[in-house]
């Protein structure tokens, strides 16, 4: 009668169940090679929880791993699950191990939440270390959910260990790991993806599943591709989780199921996908991984940029790249296309030259002419089974692991403003003085490049002895200086001139003649020490000339030497006029003003 009343207990229940979340069962992991895989692991179940008289957990539990001599572990996935919000630090033998990756699954019922979890921790090293044995599992406490979870009969607690191992006798097997948690009743699909089946020959599926019981079997049925699966009399059709290891025999892992079904019969050659359907109309049940093993004797491609080599202001790049064959279970046959793309552009096209063997690779290089109209920084993309548009020619166990890219930048040289000749005012005798930072502002385009000035081409070609002192800078006459400019990659290297030139003097035309040290004489600023043959004269306003002068005299101030009327006196105040004539070629002609006298 007990069974009978939580049957129809069970069914009331749920029609107030809200929601169920979790996370989508999905490919974690895919082997190719002569591999295969099994099962260990136990419940921490004392009995079916369906039958359970009060809540109660085992502190600990045992299963033996018993691989065969020729075979080696490739991999050891330790999963363990419970009822509640998790437990994530656990033991094997003692050995602590803490949960890498966590599922969790909410269940609202009426507005009270249920929540379970599944922990997962690569032990692949701890299992290498210890070998075959007996492996004891403890440290999972969920004793504080126990209370909750009894009035569902969903309180449940167990570990299994996936093992996937290779030998050298086995045929050549894709084994794919999908995992997750998800959660029946009524109906729950899961699409295995990324299969490749050339040979169903001893094709089988296991699965992980929680909280499965023997007692409950209303419409509980796992089926593949529309066919349902079954093993009796461990797994019959119509109870799929029933607490059972198919690969012990084992009836008693209470609330959790190890089974391996073959599939055959059930899957085809060609097949990239399933599609798993579990219905349970009553039964709760969480499935946690999906192993399967198909025979795939195909390669598959993938391809690295290694390097590449490009020089300054040039469109050809060479690059170096490798081709691998590694996670395959067939060669890569030679003459396998390689696409190349600058910016979604195809540039190129080359292939493999040899057979590539399973784990095996390939390099090669090739010299890429980047067009005018692809961008100085561009995408360059190398795809291994292209055929220049995106098409393969070999079939391979992954389709989408075809291409590498890198992010190219090509190299151009620092661009100079054209200017390249400078000059500045004589300060006298020649002397003139350049600002050479503001002639680099000048000739820069942009503020990263580096710009430093040599005396001769040879130590700007190797950098050295540059000029220090970039300030004021003196020259006497004309210097060409040479300049080198770089940025990351490119330098650019340039002369330039700098001249020292007699510029128009200034002339002061004021003259306060009355010896208290302001104005005293006619002054011409830039003229003396400058313009060294200049000559100048004075005349009065009847344009008779007063005076003359040169680098030889002083300057004027207000005496007469020429007229004869008032030679050796001093001008009278008033408005006189000069001329003043440079000598010299760049000022032909003479500059002719006036000036005003007082005393």
């Amino acid at each position: 009668m007990k069974r009978k009343y939580n049957y129809f207990l069970l069914l009331a229940l749920h029609f107030f169940i809200l929601s169920v979340q979790g996370q989508n069962v999905s490919l974690f992991e895919q082997f190719n090679g002569r591999y295969d895989f099994t099962f260990v692991g136990n419940t921490l179940n004392p009995q079916e929880n369906t039958f359970q008289i009060f809540p109660n957990i085992l502190t600990q539990s045992q299963a033996n791993i018993s691989l065969n001599s020729d075979d080696t572990l490739l991999k050891a996935y330790l999963y363990w699950a419970g009822s509640g919000d998790g437990d994530f630090e656990v033991f094997l033998n003692d050995t602590e191990f803490v949960a890498e990756r966590s599922f969790s699954l909410i269940r609202d019922i009426n507005g009270v939440l249920f929540t379970y979890f599944s922990a997962f921790c690569d032990i692949t090293d701890y299992v290498n270390q210890n070998g075959n044995g007996e492996y004891i599992f403890s440290g999972l406490d969920n004793t504080s959910f126990l209370p909750l979870h009894f009035q569902r009969r969903t309180n449940f607690a167990g570990w299994a260990i996936i093992l996937v191992y290779s030998n050298p006798d086995l045929p050549l097997n894709q084994i794919n790991l999908y995992d997750g948690l998800q959660a029946v009743p009524e109906s729950l699909e899961i699409t295995l993806s990324s299969l490749n089946v050339i040979d169903n020959q001893d094709a089988k599926i296991g699965f992980l599943a929680w909280e499965g019981d023997v007692g409950i079997a209303v419409n509980e049925t796992l089926r593949i591709n529309g066919t349902i699966l079954s093993n009796p009399p461990l797994n019959p059709a119509n109870n799929a989780f029933n607490g059972t290891n198919s690969v012990t025999g084992s009836s008693s892992t209470y609330n959790m199921d190890l089974d391996i079904y073959t599939i055959q019969d059930n899957i085809q050659p060609g097949d990239t996908s399933a599609e798993i359907t579990l219905t349970s109309d009553q039964d709760f049940v969480m499935i946690n991984a999906v192993v399967t093993k198909l025979n795939s004797q195909i390669p598959d491609a993938t391809v690295v940029i290694n390097q590449w080599e490009q020089k300054c202001d040039s469109r050809l790049i060479e690059v170096s790249y490798t081709v691998f064959n590694v996670n395959a279970t067939n060669p890569l046959p030679a003459q396998t296309p390689i696409a190349f793309y600058a910016n979604g552009q195809l540039i190129a096209t080359n292939q493999t030259q040899q057979i590539i063997p399973i784990g095996g690779s390939e390099s090669g290089t090739v010299v890429l002419n980047i067009p005018n109209t692809i961008d100085s920084d561009f995408e360059l993309i190398v795809s291994v089974d292209d055929i220049g548009n995106g098409t393969g020619i070999v079939m391979e166990i992954n389709e989408n692991n075809n291409t590498d890219s890198a992010n190219l930048s090509l190299w151009v040289s620092p661009i100079l403003e054209t200017n390249r000749y400078f000059e500045t005012c004589n300060l006298g005798f020649g002397k003139g003085n350049f600002d050479l930072n503001e002639i680099a502002l000048t000739l820069l385009t942009t503020t990263t490049d580096i710009l430093t000035f040599h005396y001769t081409e040879a130590e700007a070609l190797s950098g050295e002895n540059p000029i220090s002192h970039t300030g004021l800078f003196e020259v006497q006459n004309q210097i060409t200086l040479y300049v080198k400019v770089q940025n990351i990659h490119c330098e650019t290297l340039i002369s330039i001139i700098l001249r020292v030139k007699n510029c128009p003097p200034i002339v002061y035309n004021w003259i306060s003649a009355n010896n208290d040290g302001y104005n005293d004489s006619f002054y011409i600023s830039g003229l003396r020490d400058v313009f060294l043959n200049f000559s100048i004269s004075i005349y009065n306003r009847w344009g008779i000339k007063v005076w003359t002068g040169n680098q030889q005299t002083e300057n004027w101030k207000g005496e007469v030497i020429h007229f004869r009327s008032w030679s050796g006196a001093t001008a009278p105040d008033g408005t006189y006029f000069y001329v003043l004539d440079l000598n010299d070629p760049d000022y032909p002609n003479p500059f002719t003003g006036f000036l005003y006298l007082t005393r």
